[in-house]
């Protein structure tokens, strides 16, 4: 008999797949890593089960303990059904732009869900940054996650993620493209694919209302650049330490509306039914097409499901109402 002996178990090796129609146009060949396959939907229950398992090693996370941590909805899910299999509470702070379908999921499997408003400063207390810090220092026998800074975010995708890739590609990969947020993904996965072949590009999405593009550029945190966005679980207005600029080849920024309309098609071009930032991760593969030769094995990483977007992404009202669609 083959079967795992828990949820957790059932974590990592999903499939690549060719795209075929939306990058028709393009000379190379693009696959994507199609993260929607871990049981947690999306590719945050890597990063989530190896963050619990350091924290225990390191005393941080006890017995009984409660999970408390700022998290956009995906990181949440991981960590709540690693928290159900090992017997710990969980407490996570979200953001109001997030999608009404992340706070219920969260709900659904166990979690208390505090929501704090978009439109502050990070250093703000209503901040869910600053909330979620309180929290853990408030709250008796608790462990603060802090994904943006706990470097085993990056361990994660550099023994998992990123060794999956080069295998799966027979080291034939040559240009890998992902959204950043807290950084960890394309961190880790960019630190393994260079340790196998440093000519290997690595290229970050990023959204307009975040800093990662001019800072990677220039060096300069310009708060100018910083404003509130629609896109969700890309682009940041602080910089994670899990973000490791000097492995990152280049930027590439995608409009809200842009990320809306491609997330819709690839749904409906592709059968690929995924969350927001896939569609602006394709749209932005598709801006840096110049970079593409015939010869070039392109990956795309896609994070998480479209079921946590059907009351916005896939809402054709809500998306007329934001001017995305006429």
């Amino acid at each position: 008999m083959q079967y795992a002996e828990n949820i957790l178990e059932t974590i990592g090796n999903t499939p690549l797949v060719k795209l075929n129609k939306l990058t028709k146009d393009l000379p190379c060949l693009v696959l994507a890593k199609y993260e929607t396959f871990n049981p947690g939907n999306s590719v945050k229950d890597r990063m989530a089960v190896k963050m619990i398992e350091d924290a225990e090693a390191q005393g941080l996370l006890k017995p009984g303990g409660t999970i408390i941590e700022g998290t956009s909805g995906n990181t949440g899910m991981g960590l709540a059904l690693a928290a159900i299999v090992k017997g710990y509470k969980c407490i996570f702070v979200l953001s109001d732009k997030q999608s009404k379908e992340k706070m219920d999921i969260l709900r659904a499997v166990g979690a208390e869900v505090i929501v704090c408003p978009t439109d502050v400063e990070p250093t703000d207390p209503r901040s869910y940054y600053s909330v979620s810090k309180r929290l853990g220092e408030e709250t008796p026998n608790s462990w603060y996650v802090n994904q943006y800074d706990n470097l085993s975010n990056t361990k994660a995708h550099y023994e998992s993620t990123g060794p999956e890739i080069w295998k799966q590609t027979g080291g034939k990969i040559t240009n890998f493209v992902v959204g950043v947020g807290t950084g960890g993904t394309i961190s880790g996965v960019g630190k393994y694919l260079k340790e196998q072949n440093p000519d290997i590009k690595i290229w970050g999405i990023d959204t307009y209302g975040s800093v990662f593009k001019k800072y990677h550029e220039t060096g300069i945190f310009d708060e100018n650049e910083i404003y509130p966005y629609v896109t969700e679980g890309i682009g940041e207005d602080i910089l994670p330490k899990n973000v490791n600029f000097d492995i990152i080849d280049g930027f590439e920024k995608v409009t809200d509306k842009d990320a809306a309309v491609y997330t819709q098609l690839l749904a409906k071009e592709e059968g690929m039914f995924l969350g927001n930032s896939a569609g602006a991760a394709i749209k932005g593969l598709l801006q840096l097409k110049d970079h593409f030769t015939k010869d070039d094995v392109v990956v795309v990483l896609f994070h998480d499901h479209g079921s946590r977007y059907v009351g916005k992404m896939f809402n054709n009202e809500w998306m007329k109402k934001m001017g995305y669609i006429d």
